[in-house]
Protein backbone atom coordinates (compact mmCIF):
# COMPACT_ATOMS: atom_id res chain seq x y z
CA UNK A 1 0.00 0.00 0.00
CA UNK A 2 2.99 2.38 1.24
CA UNK A 3 4.36 1.82 -2.71
CA UNK A 4 1.10 2.20 -4.38
CA UNK A 5 0.70 5.64 -2.18
CA UNK A 6 4.21 6.89 -3.47
CA UNK A 7 3.74 6.07 -6.60
CA UNK A 8 0.19 7.97 -6.86
CA UNK A 9 2.10 10.85 -5.16
CA UNK A 10 4.79 10.74 -7.31
CA UNK A 11 2.46 10.47 -10.74
CA UNK A 12 0.31 13.26 -9.39
CA UNK A 13 2.94 15.93 -8.52
CA UNK A 14 3.45 18.53 -11.55
CA UNK A 15 7.14 19.03 -12.58
CA UNK A 16 6.33 22.84 -12.21
CA UNK A 17 3.19 23.93 -10.06
CA UNK A 18 1.70 27.41 -11.69
CA UNK A 19 -0.52 28.17 -8.67
CA UNK A 20 2.28 28.18 -6.47
CA UNK A 21 4.59 30.10 -8.64
CA UNK A 22 1.63 32.50 -9.28
CA UNK A 23 1.55 32.72 -5.53
CA UNK A 24 4.99 33.07 -4.77
CA UNK A 25 5.29 35.73 -7.65
CA UNK A 26 2.94 37.78 -5.77
CA UNK A 27 3.91 37.13 -2.54
CA UNK A 28 7.42 38.73 -3.59
CA UNK A 29 5.41 42.05 -4.85
CA UNK A 30 7.78 43.90 -2.40
CA UNK A 31 10.46 42.72 -5.13
CA UNK A 32 9.24 43.58 -8.00
CA UNK A 33 7.38 46.35 -7.05
CA UNK A 34 10.47 47.86 -5.83
CA UNK A 35 12.67 47.40 -9.01
CA UNK A 36 9.15 48.88 -11.04
CA UNK A 37 9.37 51.75 -8.85
CA UNK A 38 13.20 51.86 -9.62
CA UNK A 39 12.50 51.68 -13.03
CA UNK A 40 10.35 54.63 -12.99
CA UNK A 41 12.57 56.57 -10.91
CA UNK A 42 15.36 55.89 -13.18
CA UNK A 43 14.03 56.39 -16.35
CA UNK A 44 12.85 60.14 -15.13
CA UNK A 45 15.99 61.17 -13.89
CA UNK A 46 17.79 59.83 -16.81
CA UNK A 47 15.36 62.39 -19.23
CA UNK A 48 15.74 65.14 -16.80
CA UNK A 49 19.83 64.75 -15.90
CA UNK A 50 20.71 63.32 -19.27
CA UNK A 51 18.60 65.59 -21.94
CA UNK A 52 19.65 64.91 -25.67
CA UNK A 53 22.18 67.32 -27.11
CA UNK A 54 20.73 69.90 -29.54
CA UNK A 55 20.24 68.29 -33.27
CA UNK A 56 18.66 68.77 -36.70
CA UNK A 57 17.36 66.82 -39.29
CA UNK A 58 16.44 67.19 -42.84
CA UNK A 59 15.28 64.57 -45.61
CA UNK A 60 16.63 64.25 -49.39
CA UNK A 61 15.10 62.75 -51.91
CA UNK A 62 17.19 60.34 -53.81
CA UNK A 63 16.65 59.22 -57.31
CA UNK A 64 18.55 56.08 -58.75
CA UNK A 65 18.81 55.49 -62.81
CA UNK A 66 18.31 51.72 -61.36
CA UNK A 67 15.31 52.44 -59.46
CA UNK A 68 12.70 49.30 -59.89
CA UNK A 69 9.10 49.03 -57.89
CA UNK A 70 9.88 45.40 -56.56
CA UNK A 71 13.52 47.07 -55.26
CA UNK A 72 13.91 45.71 -51.84
CA UNK A 73 15.88 49.03 -50.15
CA UNK A 74 18.82 47.70 -51.78
CA UNK A 75 19.78 51.66 -53.08
CA UNK A 76 18.69 52.89 -50.24
CA UNK A 77 20.91 50.84 -47.95
CA UNK A 78 23.71 51.47 -50.22
CA UNK A 79 22.99 55.22 -49.62
CA UNK A 80 23.27 55.57 -45.86
CA UNK A 81 26.46 53.47 -46.00
CA UNK A 82 27.73 55.63 -48.19
CA UNK A 83 26.63 58.59 -46.21
CA UNK A 84 28.56 57.27 -43.09
CA UNK A 85 32.34 57.46 -45.24
CA UNK A 86 34.46 60.09 -44.51
CA UNK A 87 34.74 61.45 -48.02
CA UNK A 88 31.17 62.98 -46.99
CA UNK A 89 32.18 63.39 -43.70
CA UNK A 90 35.09 65.42 -45.21
CA UNK A 91 33.29 67.65 -47.59
CA UNK A 92 30.63 68.26 -45.09
CA UNK A 93 33.33 69.85 -43.03
CA UNK A 94 35.17 71.67 -45.41
CA UNK A 95 32.14 73.64 -46.50
CA UNK A 96 31.48 74.43 -42.76
CA UNK A 97 35.24 75.16 -42.75
CA UNK A 98 36.03 73.19 -39.76
CA UNK A 99 39.10 71.28 -38.31
CA UNK A 100 37.12 68.42 -36.44
CA UNK A 101 38.19 64.80 -37.97
CA UNK A 102 35.82 63.49 -40.29
CA UNK A 103 35.82 59.85 -37.93
CA UNK A 104 34.96 62.32 -35.07
CA UNK A 105 32.41 63.73 -37.05
CA UNK A 106 30.62 60.49 -38.35
CA UNK A 107 29.60 59.82 -34.80
CA UNK A 108 27.25 62.93 -34.68
CA UNK A 109 25.32 61.74 -37.58
CA UNK A 110 23.43 59.10 -38.89
CA UNK A 111 20.83 58.20 -42.11
CA UNK A 112 17.88 56.60 -42.04
CA UNK A 113 16.07 55.13 -45.04
CA UNK A 114 12.24 55.93 -44.59
CA UNK A 115 11.19 54.52 -48.21
CA UNK A 116 13.26 53.76 -51.12
CA UNK A 117 13.83 56.99 -51.97
CA UNK A 118 14.10 59.61 -49.46
CA UNK A 119 16.97 59.56 -46.95
CA UNK A 120 16.32 61.25 -43.12
CA UNK A 121 19.76 62.52 -41.90
CA UNK A 122 19.66 63.23 -38.27
CA UNK A 123 22.91 65.52 -36.51
CA UNK A 124 23.65 66.33 -33.33
CA UNK A 125 25.67 69.42 -31.97
CA UNK A 126 26.69 71.86 -29.53
CA UNK A 127 24.19 74.47 -30.11
CA UNK A 128 20.85 74.33 -32.55
CA UNK A 129 22.39 76.50 -35.07
CA UNK A 130 25.15 74.28 -35.64
CA UNK A 131 23.50 71.63 -35.66
CA UNK A 132 21.12 72.76 -38.79
CA UNK A 133 24.24 73.62 -40.43
CA UNK A 134 25.70 70.60 -40.30
CA UNK A 135 22.74 69.05 -41.19
CA UNK A 136 23.11 71.24 -44.76
CA UNK A 137 26.33 70.58 -45.29
CA UNK A 138 25.87 67.20 -44.96
CA UNK A 139 22.71 66.95 -47.48
CA UNK A 140 24.51 69.11 -50.04
CA UNK A 141 27.91 66.93 -49.77
CA UNK A 142 25.81 63.95 -50.25
CA UNK A 143 23.55 64.89 -53.23
CA UNK A 144 26.44 66.44 -54.76
CA UNK A 145 28.77 63.24 -54.41
CA UNK A 146 25.47 61.24 -55.69
CA UNK A 147 25.09 63.18 -58.56
CA UNK A 148 28.79 63.08 -59.32
CA UNK A 149 28.45 59.31 -58.89
CA UNK A 150 25.72 58.83 -61.61
CA UNK A 151 27.74 61.25 -63.73
CA UNK A 152 30.56 59.47 -64.07
CA UNK A 153 28.28 56.33 -63.88
CA UNK A 154 26.21 57.26 -67.01
CA UNK A 155 29.52 58.82 -68.96
CA UNK A 156 31.13 55.51 -68.67
CA UNK A 157 28.49 53.29 -69.88
CA UNK A 158 27.69 56.06 -72.72
CA UNK A 159 32.03 55.90 -73.63
CA UNK A 160 31.41 51.71 -73.32
CA UNK A 161 28.57 51.63 -75.91
CA UNK A 162 30.48 54.26 -78.00
CA UNK A 163 33.68 52.18 -78.13
CA UNK A 164 31.53 48.86 -79.33
CA UNK A 165 29.73 51.31 -82.16
CA UNK A 166 32.87 52.51 -83.35
CA UNK A 167 34.05 48.72 -83.72
CA UNK A 168 31.25 47.82 -85.42
CA UNK A 169 32.17 50.73 -87.66
CA UNK A 170 35.12 49.86 -88.49
CA UNK A 171 34.06 46.03 -89.24
CA UNK A 172 31.36 47.57 -91.17
CA UNK A 173 34.37 49.26 -93.29
CA UNK A 174 35.77 46.15 -93.66
CA UNK A 175 32.73 44.42 -94.46
CA UNK A 176 32.42 47.34 -97.33
CA UNK A 177 35.64 47.24 -99.01
CA UNK A 178 35.09 43.00 -99.41
CA UNK A 179 31.63 43.64 -101.18
CA UNK A 180 32.92 46.70 -103.82
CA UNK A 181 30.86 47.27 -106.16
CA UNK A 182 29.17 44.29 -106.60
CA UNK A 183 25.87 44.16 -106.34
CA UNK A 184 23.44 40.78 -105.39
CA UNK A 185 23.21 38.22 -107.98
CA UNK A 186 25.84 39.82 -110.11
CA UNK A 187 28.21 37.16 -109.95
CA UNK A 188 26.40 33.63 -110.11
CA UNK A 189 29.78 31.50 -108.88
CA UNK A 190 30.11 33.45 -105.26
CA UNK A 191 26.70 34.45 -104.70
CA UNK A 192 26.65 32.24 -101.00
CA UNK A 193 29.88 34.60 -100.37
CA UNK A 194 28.17 37.90 -101.76
CA UNK A 195 24.52 36.96 -99.59
CA UNK A 196 26.86 36.59 -96.14
CA UNK A 197 28.63 39.54 -97.25
CA UNK A 198 25.25 41.78 -97.52
CA UNK A 199 23.78 39.98 -94.57
CA UNK A 200 26.49 41.30 -92.34
CA UNK A 201 26.81 44.62 -93.29
CA UNK A 202 22.82 44.94 -92.46
CA UNK A 203 23.61 43.01 -88.98
CA UNK A 204 26.44 45.81 -88.19
CA UNK A 205 24.30 48.68 -89.69
CA UNK A 206 21.14 47.52 -86.84
CA UNK A 207 24.00 47.23 -84.33
CA UNK A 208 25.10 50.30 -84.84
CA UNK A 209 22.40 52.02 -84.36
CA UNK A 210 21.20 50.32 -81.60
CA UNK A 211 24.61 51.36 -79.39
CA UNK A 212 24.03 54.96 -80.68
CA UNK A 213 20.53 55.01 -79.29
CA UNK A 214 21.17 53.36 -75.68
CA UNK A 215 24.60 55.53 -75.85
CA UNK A 216 22.01 58.80 -75.82
CA UNK A 217 19.97 57.00 -73.70
CA UNK A 218 22.77 56.89 -71.16
CA UNK A 219 23.05 60.38 -71.39
CA UNK A 220 19.78 61.40 -70.98
CA UNK A 221 19.38 59.15 -67.76
CA UNK A 222 21.74 61.60 -65.95
CA UNK A 223 19.82 64.47 -65.98
CA UNK A 224 16.58 63.11 -64.63
CA UNK A 225 19.15 61.74 -61.46
CA UNK A 226 20.53 65.39 -61.15
CA UNK A 227 16.92 66.73 -60.91
CA UNK A 228 15.42 64.15 -59.18
CA UNK A 229 18.11 64.26 -56.51
CA UNK A 230 17.09 67.10 -53.95
CA UNK A 231 16.22 68.38 -50.22
CA UNK A 232 12.62 68.01 -49.97
CA UNK A 233 12.45 69.07 -46.37
CA UNK A 234 14.97 71.42 -45.40
CA UNK A 235 16.76 71.64 -42.02
CA UNK A 236 15.61 72.59 -39.19
CA UNK A 237 15.94 71.76 -35.48
CA UNK A 238 14.73 68.87 -33.54
CA UNK A 239 12.15 70.25 -30.46
CA UNK A 240 12.37 68.44 -26.86
CA UNK A 241 10.02 67.91 -24.72
CA UNK A 242 11.16 67.59 -21.25
CA UNK A 243 7.63 66.61 -19.73
CA UNK A 244 7.04 64.07 -22.60
CA UNK A 245 10.51 62.88 -22.51
CA UNK A 246 10.60 62.08 -18.83
CA UNK A 247 7.09 60.24 -19.30
CA UNK A 248 8.18 58.28 -21.83
CA UNK A 249 11.74 57.27 -20.59
CA UNK A 250 9.77 56.68 -16.98
CA UNK A 251 7.35 54.72 -18.63
CA UNK A 252 9.79 52.54 -20.26
CA UNK A 253 11.97 52.18 -17.19
CA UNK A 254 8.88 51.04 -15.51
CA UNK A 255 8.00 48.16 -17.71
CA UNK A 256 11.60 47.02 -17.93
CA UNK A 257 11.81 46.97 -14.12
CA UNK A 258 8.08 45.14 -13.92
CA UNK A 259 9.69 42.86 -15.84
CA UNK A 260 13.17 42.37 -14.55
CA UNK A 261 11.41 42.04 -10.74
CA UNK A 262 9.01 39.33 -12.13
CA UNK A 263 11.30 37.31 -13.70
CA UNK A 264 13.50 37.82 -10.67
CA UNK A 265 10.63 36.75 -8.11
CA UNK A 266 9.80 34.01 -10.52
CA UNK A 267 12.95 32.37 -10.60
CA UNK A 268 13.73 33.06 -7.34
CA UNK A 269 10.46 31.26 -6.31
CA UNK A 270 11.18 28.24 -8.63
CA UNK A 271 15.26 27.84 -7.08
CA UNK A 272 14.10 28.56 -3.34
CA UNK A 273 11.26 25.80 -3.40
CA UNK A 274 9.40 27.49 -0.47
CA UNK A 275 6.47 26.28 -0.04
CA UNK A 276 3.69 29.07 0.65
CA UNK A 277 0.34 26.80 -0.12
CA UNK A 278 -0.84 25.06 3.11
CA UNK A 279 -1.54 22.07 0.83
CA UNK A 280 2.19 22.03 -0.38
CA UNK A 281 2.97 22.68 3.93
CA UNK A 282 1.23 20.58 5.28
CA UNK A 283 2.04 17.52 2.64
CA UNK A 284 5.61 18.25 3.50
CA UNK A 285 5.51 18.55 7.57
CA UNK A 286 2.91 15.53 7.50
CA UNK A 287 0.51 17.21 9.50
CA UNK A 288 -2.53 19.09 9.09
CA UNK A 289 -3.19 22.98 8.98
CA UNK A 290 -5.32 24.01 12.34
CA UNK A 291 -5.21 27.96 12.08
CA UNK A 292 -3.82 30.63 9.93
CA UNK A 293 -2.95 34.01 11.41
CA UNK A 294 -1.65 37.32 9.63
CA UNK A 295 1.74 37.65 10.70
CA UNK A 296 1.29 41.64 11.49
CA UNK A 297 -2.11 43.32 13.25
CA UNK A 298 -3.07 44.30 9.61
CA UNK A 299 -5.57 46.96 8.86
CA UNK A 300 -8.23 48.07 11.77
CA UNK A 301 -11.10 46.39 9.96
CA UNK A 302 -9.15 43.27 10.15
CA UNK A 303 -7.93 42.76 13.49
CA UNK A 304 -11.50 42.02 15.17
CA UNK A 305 -11.12 38.68 12.75
CA UNK A 306 -7.40 38.25 13.86
CA UNK A 307 -8.30 38.52 17.40
CA UNK A 308 -11.64 36.09 17.33
CA UNK A 309 -9.07 33.22 15.05
CA UNK A 310 -6.73 33.52 17.78
CA UNK A 311 -8.98 33.12 20.36
CA UNK A 312 -10.25 30.49 18.85
CA UNK A 313 -6.64 28.64 18.32
CA UNK A 314 -6.43 29.36 22.01
CA UNK A 315 -9.41 27.99 23.21
CA UNK A 316 -8.94 24.79 20.81
CA UNK A 317 -5.37 24.09 22.62
CA UNK A 318 -6.42 24.55 25.61
CA UNK A 319 -9.03 21.89 25.08
CA UNK A 320 -6.91 19.97 23.79
CA UNK A 321 -4.25 19.98 26.99
CA UNK A 322 -7.42 19.97 29.51
CA UNK A 323 -6.54 16.41 31.35
CA UNK A 324 -4.02 15.68 29.10
CA UNK A 325 0.00 14.83 31.18
CA UNK A 326 2.20 15.66 28.35
CA UNK A 327 3.98 18.52 27.80
CA UNK A 328 2.88 20.86 24.74
CA UNK A 329 5.70 22.64 23.15
CA UNK A 330 5.29 25.53 20.13
CA UNK A 331 7.85 25.05 17.98
CA UNK A 332 8.87 28.48 15.33
CA UNK A 333 10.01 28.14 11.86
CA UNK A 334 10.69 31.98 10.94
CA UNK A 335 7.58 33.61 12.99
CA UNK A 336 9.00 34.12 16.67
CA UNK A 337 6.84 37.16 17.87
CA UNK A 338 3.68 35.65 16.93
CA UNK A 339 4.88 32.07 18.16
CA UNK A 340 5.61 33.62 21.61
CA UNK A 341 2.27 35.46 21.43
CA UNK A 342 0.36 32.67 20.70
CA UNK A 343 2.09 30.90 24.32
CA UNK A 344 1.29 33.40 26.37
CA UNK A 345 -2.08 33.49 25.27
CA UNK A 346 -2.38 30.14 25.64
CA UNK A 347 -0.47 29.91 28.98
CA UNK A 348 -2.97 32.49 30.60
CA UNK A 349 -6.15 30.75 29.66
CA UNK A 350 -4.63 27.75 31.88
CA UNK A 351 -3.84 29.69 34.49
CA UNK A 352 -7.60 29.20 35.95
CA UNK A 353 -6.69 25.52 35.99
CA UNK A 354 -3.45 25.62 38.23
CA UNK A 355 0.06 27.34 37.95
CA UNK A 356 1.40 27.36 34.69
CA UNK A 357 4.72 28.39 33.08
CA UNK A 358 6.45 28.85 29.64
CA UNK A 359 10.15 27.42 28.87
CA UNK A 360 11.72 29.88 26.98
CA UNK A 361 13.66 27.94 24.21
CA UNK A 362 14.04 30.72 21.70
CA UNK A 363 17.13 32.58 20.70
CA UNK A 364 15.63 35.99 20.87
CA UNK A 365 14.35 37.96 23.28
CA UNK A 366 10.68 37.53 22.29
CA UNK A 367 10.02 35.71 25.55
CA UNK A 368 13.14 37.05 27.72
CA UNK A 369 12.13 40.38 28.53
CA UNK A 370 8.14 39.19 29.24
CA UNK A 371 7.37 40.86 32.69
CA UNK A 372 4.92 38.69 34.14
CA UNK A 373 1.72 39.87 35.68
CA UNK A 374 0.54 39.33 38.81
CA UNK A 375 -1.27 35.93 39.12
CA UNK A 376 -0.37 35.25 35.49
CA UNK A 377 2.03 33.03 33.93
CA UNK A 378 5.58 33.15 34.69
CA UNK A 379 8.41 32.61 31.81
CA UNK A 380 11.44 30.13 32.73
CA UNK A 381 14.44 29.87 30.31
CA UNK A 382 15.29 25.77 29.13
CA UNK A 383 18.37 25.94 31.69
CA UNK A 384 15.54 26.69 34.74
CA UNK A 385 13.15 24.80 33.57
CA UNK A 386 14.40 21.10 35.86
CA UNK A 387 13.62 23.41 38.85
CA UNK A 388 10.29 24.05 38.15
CA UNK A 389 7.16 21.87 40.77
CA UNK A 390 6.05 18.93 39.02
CA UNK A 391 2.28 20.84 39.61
CA UNK A 392 3.23 23.48 37.06
CA UNK A 393 1.98 23.34 33.70
CA UNK A 394 4.53 23.56 31.15
CA UNK A 395 4.33 24.92 27.57
CA UNK A 396 7.44 24.80 25.83
CA UNK A 397 8.52 27.35 23.39
CA UNK A 398 11.41 26.77 20.63
CA UNK A 399 12.36 26.92 17.48
CA UNK A 400 13.28 24.57 14.65
CA UNK A 401 15.20 27.07 11.75
CA UNK A 402 18.62 25.56 10.84
CA UNK A 403 20.92 25.54 13.64
CA UNK A 404 17.94 24.08 15.52
CA UNK A 405 19.72 21.36 18.49
CA UNK A 406 16.95 18.71 17.97
CA UNK A 407 17.91 16.46 21.50
CA UNK A 408 17.07 19.42 23.05
CA UNK A 409 13.20 19.91 22.09
CA UNK A 410 12.53 16.73 24.14
CA UNK A 411 12.52 19.06 27.56
CA UNK A 412 10.37 21.54 25.68
CA UNK A 413 7.36 18.98 24.75
CA UNK A 414 6.59 15.25 24.48
CA UNK A 415 3.81 16.84 21.37
CA UNK A 416 4.35 19.92 19.74
CA UNK A 417 2.65 22.53 17.23
CA UNK A 418 4.42 23.84 14.68
CA UNK A 419 3.96 27.63 13.93
CA UNK A 420 5.26 27.88 10.53
CA UNK A 421 5.86 31.03 8.38
CA UNK A 422 4.54 30.58 4.60
CA UNK A 423 7.13 30.94 2.50
CA UNK A 424 9.97 30.97 4.80
CA UNK A 425 11.27 27.70 4.47
CA UNK A 426 12.34 25.13 1.86
CA UNK A 427 10.70 22.54 1.30
CA UNK A 428 13.52 20.36 1.84
CA UNK A 429 14.38 22.15 5.10
CA UNK A 430 10.47 21.27 6.10
CA UNK A 431 10.96 17.59 5.26
CA UNK A 432 14.01 17.82 7.68
CA UNK A 433 11.95 19.18 10.66
CA UNK A 434 9.31 16.35 10.06
CA UNK A 435 11.56 13.77 9.92
CA UNK A 436 14.00 14.55 13.13
CA UNK A 437 10.40 15.25 15.13
CA UNK A 438 9.48 11.77 14.40
CA UNK A 439 13.17 10.60 15.53
CA UNK A 440 12.66 12.08 18.35
CA UNK A 441 8.72 10.88 18.70
CA UNK A 442 7.57 13.64 18.87
CA UNK A 443 4.38 13.75 17.18
CA UNK A 444 2.95 17.27 15.59
CA UNK A 445 -0.56 17.66 16.83
CA UNK A 446 -1.09 20.17 14.37
CA UNK A 447 0.39 23.73 11.93
CA UNK A 448 -0.31 27.08 12.52
CA UNK A 449 0.38 29.04 9.39
CA UNK A 450 1.83 32.67 9.54
CA UNK A 451 1.40 35.40 7.13
CA UNK A 452 -0.43 32.74 4.43
CA UNK A 453 -1.75 34.19 1.47
CA UNK A 454 -4.85 35.28 1.78
CA UNK A 455 -6.28 33.71 -2.29
CA UNK A 456 -5.17 30.44 -1.38
CA UNK A 457 -7.87 27.62 -1.14
CA UNK A 458 -5.88 24.96 -1.28
CA UNK A 459 -7.29 22.08 1.62
CA UNK A 460 -4.32 21.97 4.24
CA UNK A 461 -6.31 18.81 5.96
CA UNK A 462 -4.55 15.83 5.64
CA UNK A 463 -6.41 12.08 5.16
CA UNK A 464 -4.18 10.28 7.24
CA UNK A 465 -2.40 11.35 10.53
CA UNK A 466 -5.28 10.68 12.95
CA UNK A 467 -3.29 9.16 15.29
CA UNK A 468 -1.38 12.44 15.65
CA UNK A 469 -3.79 15.12 14.59
CA UNK A 470 -6.32 16.88 17.03
CA UNK A 471 -9.32 15.51 15.49
CA UNK A 472 -8.31 12.25 16.23
CA UNK A 473 -7.74 13.09 19.88
CA UNK A 474 -11.03 14.07 20.09
CA UNK A 475 -12.50 10.90 18.58
CA UNK A 476 -10.30 8.50 20.67
CA UNK A 477 -11.76 10.50 23.56
CA UNK A 478 -15.56 10.37 22.54
CA UNK A 479 -14.89 6.85 21.91
CA UNK A 480 -13.21 5.99 25.56
CA UNK A 481 -17.00 7.66 26.57
CA UNK A 482 -18.62 5.22 24.70
CA UNK A 483 -20.28 8.74 22.68
CA UNK A 484 -18.27 8.58 19.49
CA UNK A 485 -20.52 9.16 16.48
CA UNK A 486 -19.49 6.83 13.30
CA UNK A 487 -17.27 8.09 11.21
CA UNK A 488 -18.58 9.43 7.84
CA UNK A 489 -15.26 10.78 6.29
CA UNK A 490 -14.05 9.45 3.00
CA UNK A 491 -11.01 7.29 2.76
CA UNK A 492 -7.93 9.25 0.44
CA UNK A 493 -7.80 7.32 -2.92
CA UNK A 494 -4.61 5.80 -2.53
CA UNK A 495 -5.91 4.14 0.86
CA UNK A 496 -9.19 2.81 -0.95
CA UNK A 497 -7.07 1.04 -3.42
CA UNK A 498 -4.54 -0.27 -0.97
CA UNK A 499 -7.18 -1.87 1.04
CA UNK A 500 -8.85 -2.68 -2.16
CA UNK A 501 -4.99 -4.52 -3.15
CA UNK A 502 -4.93 -6.26 0.70
CA UNK A 503 -8.06 -7.59 0.29
CA UNK A 504 -7.37 -9.01 -3.55
CA UNK A 505 -4.13 -10.47 -1.83
CA UNK A 506 -5.67 -12.27 0.46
Amino acid sequence: MTTNRNSDSAAGTPLLDLHSLVVAVRRRRRLWGALALLGLIVGAAVAVLMPPPPGAVTKVLVAHAEDQPNDTGTLMRTDIEVLGTTRIAKDALQTLKSQEHPEDFMRDYRGTGLTNNVLQIDVTAASEALAVDRAKALADAFIADHVRRMRAAAKAESQALLDQRDRMREELARVNKEIGDQSPGSNPQSSATTESLFSRRAELNSRIADFDQRAAEARTGTPKVVAGTQIVDAPRAVRHSLPKAAATNAGIGLALGLVLGLALSAVGAVVADRPVLRRDISANLGASVIAELPRRSGRPWRRRATRATRERLTATLARTLHGSPEPLSLLELGCAQSTSGIALDLAGALTAEGPVAVIDGLPGPQLADHRPQPGGPKVVGAEHAAALSPQDRRIGVGSVAPGTAWTDLQHLGTQTVLVVRAGYGSAAWLHTVARQLAEQRIPVIGVVLIDPDPRDRTDGTLWDGLHTALRGRGERSARQNGSAPRRTERKPAWAARGADNDQEAR
